[in-house]
């Protein structure tokens, strides 16, 4: 069995595992196995049990990475997995016991998602959100070219809700395993400050890129070398 720990992506509410694709393309290149797991987007409990049992299924250790709501998902999913060596938040949420994802979007100002650019569905009895396309570059993306969140906001993944209201149940995983955190500075869905707030709190170890809530695709890169680093600091 490999020491060298897996690496197991989960993506965000509004897009999928395709936003790692060039992240892993990097990793790769380096010799390092990644996973990329399909986050359903229901709930958080029930999304972090999904990503627990990914997780579960890895033989050997797993650095888990979260981007946006998955940091939330990561949080609670780690606790249930114990392979799991450390944390890496990309532009995510790092919430503490009793937090929800959208508490700690709106903590300092800042946060353009909302009522005005997003739209509310119902399905199975619950509102699902999506962000509204006309708003999508804006919201989520505006460091990438408009052809590319054009297709971005068709192919978008609504996510309920209750997911991004739902408080975070029990001890953080961050208390107890590293982190790092990578903060996003352009970005308009989790304010630089919230951002900044979380990742202090956690003591995760924190790099600035001047990116958007995007900055998996839009710099690659610079995420796949903190990953990298989160790696190399667990052997």
């Amino acid at each position: 069995m490999s020491t060298t720990p897996t690496i197991v992506l989960v993506h965000g509410a509004f897009g999928d595992s395709t936003m790692w694709k060039d992240v892993i393309a990097r990793l790769q290149e380096q010799g390092y196995a990644a996973v990329a797991a399909a986050n359903p987007l229901r709930g958080l409990e029930s999304d972090a049990q999904y990503v627990a049992t990914v997780t579960k299924a890895v033989e050997g250790p797993v650095v888990l990475v979260g981007h946006s709501y998955a940091g939330a998902v990561i949080t609670r999913a780690a606790r249930e997995a114990s392979n799991v060596d450390a944390l890496v938040y990309v532009a995510a949420f790092l919430p503490d016991e009793g937090e929800s994802a959208l508490e700690n979007a709106s903590r300092f100002p800042g946060a353009k998602m909302g009522p005005e650019t997003t739209t509310a569905t119902e399905h199975d009895g619950e509102p699902e959100l999506r962000i509204q396309p006309e708003h999508f570059q804006d919201v989520i993306a505006g460091d990438l070219p408009t052809a590319t969140t054009n297709l971005l906001a068709v192919t978008q993944r609504p996510v309920r809700q209750s997911a991004l209201t739902a408080e975070l149940t029990g001890e953080p995983a961050w208390r107890t395993l590293p982190s790092w955190a990578l903060i996003a500075t352009q970005d308009n869905a989790i304010p630089v400050q919230a951002q900044e707030f979380m990742a202090e709190r956690a003591g995760s170890q924190a790099v600035r890129v001047e990116a958007s809530h995007a900055v998996a695709i839009s710099q690659p890169g610079a995420v796949a070398d903190l990953i990298v680093e989160a790696v190399k600091s667990t052997r």
